[in-house]
């Protein structure tokens, strides 16, 4: 097996100037480039992409921290980001949480990441102030993608929130709902997800703004899944008047609520109204009015955003949006201004003025 030695040998040059003159650095001349790449082409040498980059101090490899995998809104921009990463020639190494604390710990509180990425994109994670201060000690460049923890020096590219939920709750006022409930995200749950409090605050000021006060017994709480949407709606059914609509904080929940709706005799949207944000790939399939986010656009321009502190391909940023160019290497500067990307009401058969009596 041939080995750059042997190449070097070949050409009367250091290995070291075999690696420069391979890896295209402008520190070396025409002439030797010419006489390492002729060595090196007689003796069949081919480069090691993984020794390449451990050279250069480089890993080529990004490392991705998401909640849960198995959500749609993850795998999504998980898809994206992979995507647009190997466009420019890096990996991707995905660390799924599970919904798990003590991994959350374990993933950001060691050096876990320490020289195995050169950088990280945390995806809907907050953080707490050592993990926050781990992070900071690693020195890298890094993105966030939706609603978490501010990362000193680092872009954040996400949907507004709240306003999503205003407009979900400001179709069914329009329709003539008075009575509508809300099924929203699990407080306990271990990674202290907060994408469903943002999401809860749009629904009570848009029915605060219509002259409603918000009912705490139309506010259930529960999983961010089709399970957990079917709990939270038959748990809202049996405590007596039901609701007329129904706002679920993500497209899946609002799955699951049409399931709970139908199993208790109830009509979709004859007797009760159903919308949620996100606009799942199956949302369209079962006739789910919702709030579209564009997850995948928000994983690839997250990625490209990233990209540019790592001397990627310089790649033009979606829609012609003017985007943030981070200039450091490290969260050492203020938190940029987040890139928040439009959603837009997709109306479809699950929502409908109140049934008159």
């Amino acid at each position: 097996m041939t080995k750059i030695d042997d190449v070097a040998r070949l050409a009367g040059v250091s290995t070291a100037t075999v690696s420069r003159a391979l890896r295209g650095l402008p520190t070396v001349s025409a002439a030797t480039r010419h006489r390492v790449l002729a060595a090196a082409e007689q003796l069949q040498y081919a480069v090691s992409p993984s020794a390449s980059r451990l050279a250069g101090g480089r890993t080529a490899t990004v490392a991705v921290i998401v909640p849960r995998i198995t959500r749609w809104f993850f795998a999504t921009v998980v898809e994206a980001v992979e995507e647009t990463l190997h466009e420019s020639g890096y990996d991707l190494l995905l660390y799924n949480l599970g919904g798990r604390e003590h991994t959350r710990q374990r993933v950001l509180r060691t050096a876990n990441l320490h020289k195995r990425v050169d950088a990280v994109m945390l995806v809907a994670t907050p953080l707490r102030r050592a993990e926050l201060a781990a992070l900071t000690v690693l020195d890298l460049p890094g993105v966030t993608i939706s609603s978490g923890s501010g990362v000193p020096g680092w872009p954040c590219v996400r949907i507004d929130d709240v306003a999503a939920a205003r407009t979900a709750t400001r179709h069914l006022l329009d329709l003539g709902h008075r009575r509508i409930a809300h099924i929203s995200g699990d407080p306990d749950d271990e990674l202290a997800f907060t994408t469903h409090l943002d999401r809860r605050r749009g629904y009570r000021e848009a029915l605060r703004s219509a002259g409603i006060e918000p009912d705490p017994s139309l506010d259930v709480e529960s999983q961010f899944s089709i399970d957990g949407g079917e709990q939270a709606t038959a748990e809202l059914l049996a405590r007596g008047e039901p609701p007329t609509a129904i706002f679920a904080a993500c497209d899946e929940m609002a799955m699951g609520a049409m399931s709970a709706v139908r199993d208790a005799g109830l009509r979709v949207p004859q007797d009760v109204s159903v919308i949620g944000i996100d606009d799942h790939d199956l949302s369209r399939v079962l006739g789910l009015s919702t709030i579209a986010q564009p997850a995948t656009e928000q994983g690839r321009l997250a990625a490209r955003i990233l990209l540019d502190p790592l001397g990627g391909r310089d790649l033009p940023p979606l829609g012609g949006q003017i985007v943030p160019r981070p200039r450091g290497t490290g969260p050492a500067e203020p938190s940029a201004a987040p890139v928040i990307l439009p959603t837009r009401l997709v109306v479809r058969d699950s929502t409908a003025p109140p049934r008159a009596d």
